[in-house]
């Protein structure tokens, strides 16, 4: 099938993107910009960034406005889907769901009115496993926000195996969801295998405090 993306630029919506290619054909990508930082469905941090990401994997994007308010953002992400759907004749669409019902519902229901195929590769997946896998395919991601205890420390920090070992530990202490499902921390992502070029930061500043930080990314550029 011809899918699209629904992406943010993260860890889960690229990984989404690593397994929907290696059974489809993956026309373009999706992503809402929300002006609320606290959207129910959509993610924020460095989200202007998406258009960079997308010239680094080599696939056309398209990016809808959203105020980011409760339920009625859904109307312009089913808007940025038709166009899609028009434009690029898409017959799915890819999410990087792991374990909310509240944004897979609401997408699934959209895809439904559209008559398209709603596919989710990373739904359930053990969150161990899903960091586990990033690693061994060496995406390069860093965390761009935090906002749980025990993070503090974990702002720009790439996911690694030492990561992994200690976000377990944050785990066992706090029970946070290790992957970022609960919003614990959002990522962003420098490269993976289906990138063209590779990403590099050449400017940053953190914002915030305490366990709830922001990392601006002020200036990327890509290069081969």
């Amino acid at each position: 099938m011809k899918l699209g993306i629904l992406f943010s630029g993260g860890k889960d919506s690229c990984l989404a993107l690593y397994y929907a290619s290696g059974e489809h054909e993956v026309v373009c990508l999706i992503s809402l910009v929300s002006e609320n930082p606290s959207s129910f469905m959509f993610h924020t941090p460095n989200i202007t960034l998406a258009r960079k990401q997308a010239e680094a994997i080599g696939l056309p994007i398209i990016i809808e406005k959203t105020k980011g308010e409760k339920e009625k953002e859904l109307i312009d992400l089913e808007k940025a889907i038709r166009k899609a759907k028009e434009k690029y004749k898409i017959e799915g669409i890819v999410t990087g769901a792991l374990a909310s019902v509240y944004q897979l519902s609401r997408i699934q229901k959209i895809c439904d009115a559209l008559g398209l195929a709603c596919i989710n590769p990373l739904w359930q997946k053990n969150q161990f496993e899903l960091l586990n896998e990033v690693v061994k395919l060496k995406f390069d991601v860093i965390v761009v926000s935090v906002a749980a205890e025990g993070l503090e420390n974990f702002i720009g920090r790439k996911i690694d195996s030492k990561f992994i070992e200690d976000i377990r530990k944050v785990h066992e202490r706090h029970k946070i969801h290790v992957a970022g499902e609960g919003g614990e921390f959002e990522t962003f992502v420098l490269w993976a295998p289906f990138f063209k070029k590779r990403l590099k930061i050449l400017k940053s500043h953190i914002g915030g405090k305490g366990y709830s930080k922001v990392m601006v990314l002020d200036s990327v550029v890509s290069k081969k």
